[in-house]
């Protein structure tokens, strides 16, 4: 596994760490005190708090607040985005993209239709703050980005190989390395932004654009996205995009919830998901 640099591996490993506590703060009655859910982890207390709070920024006590099922409920009323208006205040493919500096090199629909078809996409496997990273990218920027945490390597792999079939595949980390650096913010990151390579189907791309809007600790609804994309009556095919998106993190699909407050689906296992909300709503606050 590629490492992006030392803070990123233990990231990922305080990653492994709360993704066993979600499973302990689901299954129990009322929330679990920090000795409790310690004690179950196998851990001191201030041990346990320590990796928390080197994670995400905050304490166990008050990440569980994020990691609650109605927590989806409270972004809605609390931290909704509509994105006529995140779009009126300047953000755009140019400037800074919710909270990473992303740049788009090309949108491809010709790339999409042809099945890849003449493009070279390197790959490469990284830590990342969410457990094990599959990445991809052409010569022009990142193409593909997948968490394994849930559905585990081979199937994250094979996931975004079918997308492009008839592309040549090249196993080099190296070329990809600062790109996801850059994209995963690591401190010893060359690169000031990940350039990104979207190759989708055009109605794709115009829903992933949209996504993009979206700002860290936000969220909107798949309905909102169909209206901003003048087409308000495709709230399915937008879901069907929002699920297609083939650069998981950095086109934040994980923003968007059911109108109900409901999560929704989520490509990669609803606990990243769940992970990734409460990892920004906790920064955000933090």
């Amino acid at each position: 596994m590629e490492q992006t640099d030392h803070s990123t591996a233990e990231q990922g490993y305080h990653f492994n760490v709360m993704r066993r506590a979600i499973d302990l703060i689901d299954g129990a009655d009322a929330p679990l005190s920090l000795e409790a859910l310690a004690a179950e982890m196998g851990m001191s207390p201030a041990h346990f708090q320590r990796i928390f709070s080197r994670w995400v920024g905050v304490s166990p006590k008050r990440y569980q607040q994020y990691l609650a099922l109605g927590h989806a409920k409270a972004l809605l009323s609390e931290r909704f985005t509509t994105l006529e208006t995140a779009h009126a205040t300047g953000l755009s493919g140019s400037g800074r993209l919710h909270d990473l500096f992303l740049r788009w090199e090309a949108m491809s629909p010709g790339d999409f239709a042809k099945g890849g078809a003449g493009l070279t996409i390197f790959w490469g496997w990284f830590d990342s703050p969410f457990g094990p990273a599959i990445v991809m990218g052409t010569d022009k920027g990142i193409c593909g980005l997948g968490f394994a945490a849930e559905m585990g390597e081979d199937w994250a792999m094979q996931d975004l190989l079918r997308r492009w079939p008839k592309a040549d595949f090249v196993e080099d980390p190296m070329r990809l390395r600062p790109w996801v650096l850059a994209a995963f913010g690591a401190e010893n990151a060359e690169l000031s932004e990940a350039p990104l390579y979207l190759i989708g189907a055009p109605f794709q791309i115009k829903v992933w654009e949209a996504l993009l809007r979206v700002p860290s600790g936000h969220v909107t609804t798949y309905s909102e996205i169909a209206d901003s994309i003048g087409n308000p009556r495709a709230v399915r095919a937008v879901g069907t995009a929002v699920g297609r998106n083939p650069v998981s993190w950095l086109i934040p699909c994980h923003r968007a919830l059911r109108k109900s407050g409901g999560l929704g689906g989520y490509h990669w296992g609803l606990p990243v998901k769940r992970a990734l909300l409460a990892y920004e709503s906790a920064r955000a606050e933090a």
